[in-house]
């Protein structure tokens, strides 16, 4: 695991309590040490002080999350509870007020570990690429194409993406979006349709003429292959059809 807080008390007792705990650990005080340790080598955990001298933790989160899929357990001492929801939408994972215990710390790690695993986060990142259609989504690279082009998505566009294309023809829950995408127990349904939307027209499609992203009112959404043209006709709303995106 990678804990990034400058604060070298602080760190060193992280550091003491975790590897008794037999973690493995490495610590940086700074968000550039952080962006350069995430770049190079491959860490179970992430637990980032947003106090950091050279950059604020919210933002390193987001250069993280630019890098990075492994989980990050925001430590702060900042518990004003709209601060805490924008950590959560910009990709944190959890996250502790300080002060806290070592124990609190490990119990949340555990948690955030298995929620991880159980939505085969960890294993998404060895995968092939998967394959729907002309889609061709590569989780390890985070880079996705449709018939051949790169598409330019944002990182919950490419995660939402990605869940989809692992389960391609299911529908997945709108509240399976929330915990495995978002990350979140809980969360407004107008999250997903924005982010759908935005999805939607970088695949050349709308909801009223879908061709991959099917919405099931009241159940959830499904990505699937369109079918095949007829007689060798361009399937409808694909780009270039001139279909309003």
């Amino acid at each position: 695991m990678l804990v990034v807080e400058d604060d070298p008390f602080v760190r060193s007792a992280l550091i003491r309590h975790l590897t008794d705990a037999a973690h493995t650990v490495r610590s940086v005080g700074t968000a550039l040490e952080a962006l350069r340790e995430v770049a190079q080598l491959r860490f179970d955990v992430v637990i980032l002080d947003l106090g950091l001298p050279d950059l604020d933790g919210a933002e390193a989160l987001k250069m993280l999350r630019g890098l990075t899929q492994v989980p990050v357990i925001v430590a702060t001492a900042r518990d004003d509870e709209r601060e805490i929801v924008r950590l959560l939408n910009d990709g944190a994972d959890d996250y502790l007020v300080k002060p806290f215990s070592v124990d609190h710390l490990a119990a949340r790690m555990a948690a955030v570990l298995r929620r991880w695993d159980g939505g085969r986060g960890a294993v998404r990142e060895r995968e092939e690429v998967l394959r729907v259609g002309g889609l061709a989504v590569d989780p390890r690279r985070r880079t996705a194409e449709l018939d051949g082009r790169p598409l330019e998505l944002t990182r919950r566009e490419f995660d939402l993406l990605a869940h989809l294309a692992g389960r391609p023809g299911e529908v997945v829950a709108r509240r399976e979006l929330l915990t495995e995408v978002w990350r979140q127990s809980y969360g407004d349904d107008q999250t997903i349709d924005v982010h759908l939307s935005w999805l939607r027209r970088k695949l050349g499609e709308t909801a009223a003429r879908p061709r991959y992203l099917h919405t099931l009112r009241g159940v959830g959404v499904k990505l699937e292959a369109p079918p095949a043209p007829v007689d060798g006709a361009a399937p409808r709303g694909g780009p270039g059809s001139g279909q309003p995106a």
